[in-house]
């Protein structure tokens, strides 16, 4: 490519990015009162404070969930940054939460019969409120539920599952991509590809569209263990654990609790003992487990970790999950879990937080 062209190209996409951001309100609250309004990055007041604390989103994209007290009696409705309302008593709410923007979507809850259905940025129907369970959308798709039935699981209803029906992957034009399609967390919908052939990379699944095409996701459980075993542990060197760590090292210590630390200063002392405790994975019937979870924002918070949240702080493990190994260690006549914390990242998986219980970290 021309050097000057690519120049340019790169130029453009550093505008656009920071023009995304300055476009980005921040949420704010009234000195006298706990009501919240919003801010351009500039400081100049775009929506004085008016909403409750219902009103969860951090940052003003496009569309947000707003609640409000007006004349003695709570509002709740979508807001757009050109002012249009939408959706009056339709909120998503989950966990008692009420949704949060994805990729300029958010979710909506018909009142009348308890369906999901999804606005884009403007306010606009996009998805028809047909489906029993909608995803957020990541990367253009969206995993959906239709034509089951609710069971709960304790006797006061608090909790429940979807029983029958289908699961379907769509995409925002509310257009089915995949059928008998479920979904987990172990799947990457950010590396979505379409081949006329199952995928042969090993990192991959691959399913089967009605048109006859195979569309592939990572798989995290997959790539992680495929990486720490033929990367990671077959050459743990400094260079490579530097590598494979997060600039801070989150650990626990009986005496102070948990403690964070710069990664150097934390190996230069502790890599021979985070070595010998991560090499029994490779020993002949290791007893250990890796599991999928999202990132604790109560623990790894900060400018480094800003872009692992979506805009009302909630962890996007779709795209940045993280891997806990959990190494069983027989310690007497007891076993002791030896854990460690990967990130992926886009520059890879990196290690931000472990826990050892039968070794001295210093």
């Amino acid at each position: 490519m021309n050097k000057s062209l690519l120049t340019c190209l790169l130029l453009l996409l550093s505008i656009a990015v920071q023009a995304q951001s300055e476009d980005r309100w921040v949420a704010f609250r009234d000195s006298t009162s706990t009501l919240i309004g919003f801010k351009d990055t500039n400081g100049k007041v775009k929506i004085a404070p008016r909403f409750s604390e219902g009103t969860r989103a951090n940052y003003f994209e496009h569309i947000i969930a707003v609640m409000e007290e007006k004349e003695g009696r709570d509002e709740n409705y979508y807001l757009t940054k050109t002012g249009k309302k939408a959706g009056r008593d339709s909120l998503h709410i989950f966990d008692f939460e009420a949704d949060c923007e994805s990729e300029g979507f958010i979710r909506f809850r018909d009142k009348a019969t308890g369906q999901v259905g999804m606005f884009d940025k403007n306010g606009k129907v996009v998805i028809p409120a047909l489906y029993n369970h909608l995803s957020k959308v990541h990367n253009g798709l969206i995993w959906a539920i239709r034509g089951a039935t609710e069971k709960y699981l304790d006797k006061h209803k608090e909790h429940s599952a979807w029983e029958g029906g289908e699961e379907l992957l769509l995409n925002t034009k509310n257009e089915i991509v995949l059928r008998n399609f479920k979904y987990g967390h172990s799947l990457n919908p950010y590396s979505f590809e379409a081949y006329s052939k199952p995928a042969k990379d090993l990192n991959r699944q691959s399913f089967k569209s009605e048109k006859g095409e195979f569309y592939s996701f990572i798989d995290f459980d997959r790539e992680f263990k495929n990486w720490l075993n033929s990367n990671l542990l077959n050459s743990f060197t400094f260079d490579n654990m530097a590598k494979a760590s997060h600039d801070s090292i989150t650990f626990w210590l009986e005496s102070n609790g948990w403690t964070t630390e710069a990664k150097a200063s934390f190996l230069i002392r502790n890599l021979e003992l985070i070595r010998e405790k991560m090499l029994v994975v490779k020993k002949n019937k290791a007893d250990y487990n890796v599991f999928i979870d999202e990132l604790n924002p109560y623990m790894f918070n900060g400018r480094s970790f800003e872009k692992y949240y979506n805009n009302c702080g909630e962890a996007i493990i779709e795209k940045y999950p993280v891997m806990h190994l959990v190494i069983n260690t027989k310690s007497g006549s007891d076993v002791v879990q030896n854990r460690f914390e990967f990130l992926r990242t886009e520059n890879g998986y990196k290690l931000i937080s472990l826990v050892i219980r039968n070794g001295e970290i210093k």
